[in-house]
């Protein structure tokens, strides 16, 4: 039995990282033909879609093929994935290259094409399959613990509030012509800098929780602490702060003022 746990879980492994490939292989094609490397943003949720379902598929066709987990998963990849990717595009769609990218091409020196394999998609790629793997690993074993189920769906709900919810605010922020300029310090915005990437990070640990359940699910941890890394340090939150301290005057008086990342009172003074 843990012979063949261990090659359902292999074979979940394998089958994710060739959906990955294929899907960012895809999206770097269609990139390189727009000259746009925002694109990624409208496939990062799509791509974990992708290996959610590939990785129902698995399970349906092997030992736990009676599971309702792998589908639990499904759902809550889905749900959370598709709308921001329908949010990102309606957001981007007919504007310009996103700044933070176009600095990036801009001061790497090599060819579009150099660097968004280097720079955006093939890290990017990688992100996604290690945040991926409770989704791969744990939809292989059927062993659902109720507690940590009724956790897992508590915290991934409060993320996809704080993500939905900030980026529907941060929208009709920007539709008003008097906010031109001006720092989003309303609503969400008020209690966090990030209430988007809160809401990822919640997300993925809610995503984890309900797979935790098993030991091998429990062994994939890293996915949620990958994830908030990612949104932190990397091309997150520390990217795009670094874009706003530069056109956005006053926002280190809403840094000073706000937390950066988990929700909490506004500091004074």
């Amino acid at each position: 039995m843990i012979d063949n746990d261990f090659g359902q879980a292999l074979l979940a492994l394998l089958v994710g990282l060739v959906v990955v490939v294929a899907f960012m292989a895809a999206c770097l094609a269609w990139s390189v033909r727009k000259q746009q490397l925002t694109v990624v943003d409208t496939a990062w949720g799509l791509g974990f879609v992708l290996v959610a379902l590939s990785s129902a598929v698995v399970s349906w066709a092997g030992d736990e093929g009676d599971s309702v987990l792998p589908w639990i998963l499904l759902a809550m990849t889905a749900m959370w994935g598709i709308r921001l990717a329908i949010y990102l595009h309606l957001r981007n769609r007919g504007k310009d290259e996103d700044p933070r990218y176009a600095e990036m091409a801009d001061a790497d020196g090599r060819s579009f094409a150099r660097v968004a394999i280097a720079r955006v998609f093939v890290p990017q790629g990688i992100a996604m399959f290690l945040v991926s793997t409770p989704l791969m690993i744990g939809a292989q074993n059927a062993r659902i613990s109720t507690p940590l189920l009724v956790l897992g769906l508590l915290v991934w709900a409060t993320g996809v509030f704080f993500e939905a919810v900030g980026d529907a605010q941060l929208s009709q922020f920007k539709k008003d012509p008097d906010n031109q300029g001006k720092i989003m310090d309303q609503g969400l915005w008020r209690y966090t800098r990030h209430p988007n990437y809160f809401g990822d990070a919640c997300v993925w640990t809610g995503i984890w929780l309900v797979v935790a359940g098993s030991l091998p699910g429990l062994l994939t941890v890293l996915s949620p602490i990958a994830m908030t890394i990612f949104l932190t340090k990397v091309t997150g939150a520390s990217l795009n702060e670094k874009g706003m301290k530069k056109t956005k005057p006053g926002y280190e008086d809403y840094v000073r003022r706000t937390s950066g990342f988990i929700p909490l009172p506004p500091r004074k003074g």
